[in-house]
């Protein structure tokens, strides 16, 4: 039994999720940076309770 070889479909969906997977990555990496330099910096505050005045 021989292999098939890739189909021209299955390598630019693959391209595709690569690149879409690329781009999630940096959009998290983004979110946990500014989070990181957010709470280090001390501007980070917790809401005040409801009841707390």
């Amino acid at each position: 039994m021989s292999l098939r070889p890739t189909h021209e479909l299955h390598t630019r969906r693959f391209s595709r999720n690569l690149g879409l997977g690329l781009v999630l990555a940096a959009f998290v990496a983004l979110v946990f940076g500014l989070t990181v330099v957010k709470v280090t910096r001390g501007d980070f505050e917790t809401p005040a309770t409801v009841g707390n005045k």
